[in-house]
Order: structure tokens, then C-alpha cells, then sequence
């Protein structure tokens, strides 16, 4: 295939030699930028695993000891193919007995056992008051990955459908259940789950997260969940009734009672049994681990399950993540590399608040209301300095199966979440481990994370440029800043409180042009199908204002490449997926398709033009009234 030119597609050319060559291992959706540093970190984790739990190197710490216990246990087979299905029906068998009459006086038992409800509740930071916390009421999740699949007009839902169902046949073989009673707790359980996707929001829908904020009084949610006992509930798990819960989903609390009901009980057990069984498959006999991810499998396209080492390291992973990543992060990221990011991040938040103040649509005040916002920014570079407490508590029994102890694990951690509702907001908390290839802004904390493990090449080096670190690492710190000012973030201020800080002309203007981000990307085509401006346009907001401000930062250099800047740019996008999961992300995915994201924002800027000589005609121009600029 011959080489494009940057001016026609910017992605191919920096990546199309890549991608002819590149595979995708059987294991995984994708493979590219922030894939391959998370196999690499992964790589290196596992050996470290290794080490450790063969005695040859100590364990850093004692929460780092107790993820290695679990790791051990996961990979002993021999033990898990002994008890095979066992541990999973054993822990149903009194849930099966329930009724009716009986399921509200049973309801903290059911919680304390994490076992499905029709209902979701999350401790969260009040989004009018992030000082405290607040309890949120959503509804359950579906078996397809979003509510769109189930339209009458979407092909892939009853295909997936069916795949669902196949695996589930294996699995409830194995059980205790008759072949009658198989199929009509499968039966069952698909009515249930259309039920609550006629209910529940879609992923577009709660992309605009403020819209979640619906405080509503206690008396006025149970009188709506009834005849579920919500005051049974809240009681069982709190000692007492919270004055206000915010309704994450009102059209779910309105029409609760045609999926909640007498008539309908039969129809929910059978649902909270499969959907248990099924969830539980991975800590099982590796025959049931395989089968029970092949939906999953089929969602993303990976036709082989993960190794049973990498398996059972993603499982010690998913419960000590957080002194893992200390760890990492102590290890193989050094002092020199996070004072020169951290610098990097000073330089850029000094560029937004240039690029804040010299704003040709915003008037004064709202910029200096910004600026402020931008100055009580929390940066959170690298690792945390100690592992939250909660991580002291959870300790593993070697002595018992598996799956009994990922749920102990599960219920401190379940318990520790529930007790926050009583406490003030611990705004010291990372919400990502060091050795995660990503970053983050919480809008409720207005903090940017950035872990130790995405400050590596391309996105960041010491011996790449200045330029090319500013394609990379700086524009995605950049990005996260931006996130601070994107349709659901600037509507937050500067301690993370859902609060109007705008000026009503600013915040009109500030509408349109998002709503010019949603028409710039939506419906663009892609091979797995066309993008959803409303649901991508946060992500790209913070795109184009992080891309702008790195290279503005970038042309305050003596030496900037801005070639350089462009093609890392590109680069740190790379991407090869399998169209299975290119589809899903379609769905569900805030972020645009990698390709897009590389290409569709450097055309808003005038420099992309001239560092490339682009010129009417070329793939990649754009006419100057169409260019976005916000921030």
C-alpha cells in the first residue's frame, strides 16, 4: 500500500506501515499506543508476581503480600477444576428459597451477600455540596452493553442475543437446575433484562453526567420503589433513613413498579441467579472461566481467553490495585522523569491560563472565574504516596476456595464504600493506580490524575523532544485540564460543586460551540458504522482544547518541531482493533475512534496548515469558517 501524505491523512501516514504489520494477540480486542504500554507494564508485573511468589524476590510491602496470595490461589487450577461449579450454586441455594412475601425482610442479607438487585445505589460526592457524600439511585445493568442494542432496528442485539444465551446454556448445564428449569430460568431472565432496558438510560444519555444530579426526598423514592422496601434497605445497610437520595435515572424511579412487582418476582429471582452464576464463572474450574467469557469474547472479538497466569494476575490485580501501582510506580518511575512531567504540567496550565485570558468570546468575569477554577486544580503526578487504609483489611485465606474469598474481599471493600455515606469526602483519593496507561479529571474533585505508567514514550521521554512530548504527554495533560471546561465540566467550579459560574451571553456562546463539536464529528463513517457526535463530544472537546494549548506551548520554544509535534500526536493514537470491539465503542465509548481523534483536530488548527503546506483539495483541509476553536 503506498505511503498517504500527511496532508491527506495524517493518521496513515505517521501509522499505515505500522498497522499493515502490526497483530493483535488472540487475547485482546486491540493492540497500538496505550495497548502495547499496558502490555509492556503488565509483562513487567507479571515477572515481578513471579518473583515474589516464588520466594526469590520480597514482597514491597504487605498489601503487595496479600495480591500475591490471591494470585497464587487464581492459578491454582488443580484445586479450582476439583470444586468446579460447587462454590458458585452453594452460595444460591437460599436465595432460591425466597418468595415474595419473604424478599424485603431478606434484603440486607442479600446486599451483605452482593447478590443482584433490581435496584443500584453508589456513594458519591454530592454534586451541589462535594464536601459530602450522597447516596445515588440508578437501575441494573443489561446483559447487552447498552440500551440501543435492543431497538427493533438494531441487527447486532439478537445475534448477541443469541450468543448469550449459548453460553449461559453451558454454564446452567452444569448446575443443579433440570433441563426444564434451564430454560426457564433463561426464559426469565432475558424478560426481565428487556424489562429494565426499556427503563434505563443509554449511554448517550449519561454521558451528560450533571443531568444524574435529581435530588429527590426519601419518602418520595420509597413511596416510588414500592413494593420493594427501600426503608428496609436503607436501614439494613445504614442504621437509618437518608433524608435525600439524587435519582440518577428518574424514568427507571417512575416506571420501577412495571419491573419490580408480585407478578414479576419469579421473573427477577431467575434473573439475580443467572446473572450471579454467570459473574461468578472466573473464579471457578478454568473450564467454566473460559465459558463464562466467551459473550464477553464475542463483544470484542478476542477469540482466546487470557492466559490462566495473566487471568489469575488481572484478578489479584482487580482488588490491590492501588499498592500495586505504588509499587510500580516506585520502582520504574524516577525522580528526574516526574519532576520534568510535573514541570511540563506547570508550563501547561500557564499556557490555559493565557489562552483563558486572551479569549476573544468570553467576557471578563467569566474568565476570571476560569482562571480560578484553573488555579485549584489538584495535580496528582505518578503514585499516591501510601495505599488508602481499606487495603490493610483485606487479607486472603489460603485455606479456602477461591471464589469464597473474592467475596469476603468484595464485602469489606462493599462495606467501606457504603460507610462513606456518613463521611466527609477524602479528596486525597486517586482514582487511578500508578500502572494504568491512562489519566483522568474528576470534575467533583477537580483533580487531574496522570499515573506513572502513561509518562513513558511515545507519550512522554527524556530523550524524545520537547516537541514530541508536547504532541504527546502535553497535550494530554492538556486534555484533562480542558476536561475542567468541556460541556459537563464547566459546569462544575472550582471545588467540584454543580454550580453556575458563567456569565448567560458567555454560556450561550459556549453551547454553540459545542453543539459545531457534535456536527463536526457526528456521522462521520467509520468501518464498524457512523460516530455519535452527542455521545463522543466531552472527549473531544478536551481534545481540541488540550491539542491547541500544547501547541501553543510547543511555539514558545526556540527549537519547535512542529512536524514532530503533529506526528507524535498521530503516533500516541495508534490503534489496531479487531471490528467487533470497534463496534462496541461506537456504542458506549465517550472517546472518538482513534483514526478520528488523530485527524479531525489538527484540521481546527491554522498551524496544521501551514507545518504541512495543506491547500484546498487535500484530504486533510479544512475551509476557515468550518475550524472549531473553544479553547
Amino acid at each position: 500500500m503506498a505511503t498517504k501524505r500527511y496532508q491527506d491523512d495524517l493518521y496513515q501516514a505517521v501509522n499505515g506501515e505500522w498497522e499493515e504489520t502490526a497483530v493483535i494477540p488472540d487475547d485482546k480486542p486491540a493492540t497500538g499506543g496505550f495497548q502495547d504500554l499496558a502490555d509492556e507494564v503488565e509483562k513487567q508485573l507479571l515477572a515481578d508476581f513471579a518473583a515474589v511468589a516464588d520466594g526469590s524476590k520480597q514482597a514491597p510491602s504487605a498489601e503487595f503480600g496479600e495480591a500475591v496470595k490471591l494470585y497464587q490461589l487464581a492459578k491454582d487450577f488443580e484445586q479450582r477444576n476439583q470444586l468446579g461449579i460447587t462454590p458458585a450454586i452453594e452460595r444460591l441455594t437460599w436465595f432460591k428459597t425466597l418468595t415474595f412475601d419473604t424478599f424485603n425482610a431478606h434484603l440486607g442479607d442479600i446486599d451483605r451477600d452482593l447478590l443482584p438487585l433490581p435496584i443500584a445505589i453508589d456513594v458519591e460526592p454530592d454534586m451541589k455540596d462535594t464536601s459530602k457524600n450522597s447516596l445515588m439511585l440508578t437501575g441494573p445493568s443489561t446483559i447487552l452493553p447498552d440500551t440501543t442494542y435492543y431497538a427493533e432496528d438494531n441487527q447486532q442485539g439478537p445475534q448477541l442475543i443469541a450468543l448469550w444465551r449459548q453460553m449461559a446454556e453451558k454454564v446452567l448445564a452444569q448446575s443443579d437446575l433440570s433441563d426444564a428449569e434451564q430454560s426457564a430460568y433463561l426464559d426469565d431472565t432475558l424478560a426481565f433484562d428487556r424489562l429494565i432496558a426499556a427503563r434505563i438510560k443509554s449511554s448517550e444519555e449519561w454521558a451528560d453526567y450533571p443531568k444524574a444530579y435529581n435530588p429527590q426526598s426519601f419518602e418520595q423514592v420509597a413511596k416510588a420503589l414500592a413494593p420493594f422496601d427501600f426503608e428496609a434497605y436503607t436501614t439494613a445497610l445504614f442504621n437509618h433513613n437518608p433524608e435525600t437520595i439524587i435519582v440518577g435515572d428518574p424514568r427507571f424511579l417512575e416506571e420501577f413498579s412495571g419491573l419490580f412487582n408480585e407478578a414479576n418476582f419469579t421473573l427477577y429471582q431467575r434473573w439475580a441467579y443467572v446473572t450471579d452464576l454467570l459473574s461468578n464463572t472466573g473464579y471457578l474450574s478454568d473450564g467454566l472461566r473460559i465459558t463464562g467469557g466467551e459473550f464477553g469474547r464475542a463483544l470484542s472479538g478476542s477469540p482466546e481467553a487470557p492466559s490462566q497466569i495473566k487471568h489469575a494476575y488481572r484478578l489479584a490485580n482487580s482488588f490491590f490495585s492501588e499498592p500495586i501501582g505504588i509499587y510500580y510506580g516506585r520502582t520504574y518511575f524516577g525522580e528526574a522523569a516526574k519532576a520534568d512531567v510535573t514541570a511540563l504540567v506547570e508550563r501547561m496550565i500557564k499556557t490555559y491560563q493565557s489562552r483563558l485570558q486572551n479569549s476573544t468570546w468570553l467576557s471578563q468575569s467569566t474568565k476570571d472565574q476560569a482562571v480560578v477554577k484553573l488555579d485549584k486544580m489538584v495535580l496528582k503526578m505518578g503514585y499516591p504516596d501510601k495505599a488508602r487504609e481499606i487495603y490493610q483489611q483485606l487479607h486472603v485465606d489460603s485455606d479456602r476456595d477461591l471464589l469464597s474469598n473474592v467475596i469476603q474481599l468484595a464485602q469489606i471493600r462493599h462495606q467501606d464504600h457504603l460507610s462513606k455515606l456518613t463521611q466527609p469526602v477524602d479528596r486525597t483519593t486517586w482514582n487511578m493506580p500508578g500502572h494504568l496507561v491512562n489519566a483522568s479529571y474528576d470534575p467533583s474533585r477537580n483533580d487531574i490524575t496522570f499515573p506513572a505508567a502513561i509518562l513513558q514514550a511515545p507519550f512522554y521521554s527524556l530523550e524524545q523532544s520537547d516537541s514530541q512530548n508536547l504532541g504527546g504527554i502535553g497535550a494530554v495533560i492538556a486534555h484533562e485540564i480542558s476536561h475542567g471546561f468541556d460541556n459537563n465540566g464547566a459546569q462544575f467550579d472550582e471545588f467540584g460543586n454543580l454550580h453556575d459560574w458563567w456569565q448567560p451571553e458567555d454560556y450561550k456562546q459556549f453551547n454553540q460551540l459545542t453543539q459545531a463539536m457534535i456536527e463536526e464529528f457526528d456521522g462521520l463513517e467509520t468501518a464498524a458504522g457512523k460516530v455519535n457526535g452527542k455521545l463522543v463530544v466531552s472527549e473531544n472537546i478536551a481534545d481540541a482544547g488540550g491539542l491547541a494549548a500544547a501547541l501553543e506551548t510547543a511555539m514558545q520554544e526556540k527549537d519547535v518541531d512542529l512536524k514532530a509535534f503533529f506526528i507524535n500526536w498521530a503516533r500516541v493514537w495508534r490503534q489496531k482493533a479487531r471490528i467487533e470491539y470497534q463496534q462496541l465503542l461506537l456504542s458506549i465509548d465517550v472517546h472518538a475512534p482513534a483514526v478520528l481523534r488523530a485527524n479531525v483536530q489538527p484540521q481546527n488548527l491554522d498551524e496544521w496548515y501551514t507545518t504541512f503546506d495543506v491547500q484546498p483539495g487535500d484530504g486533510m483541509y479544512l475551509a476557515p469558517e468550518k475550524r472549531i476553536h473553544i479553547w
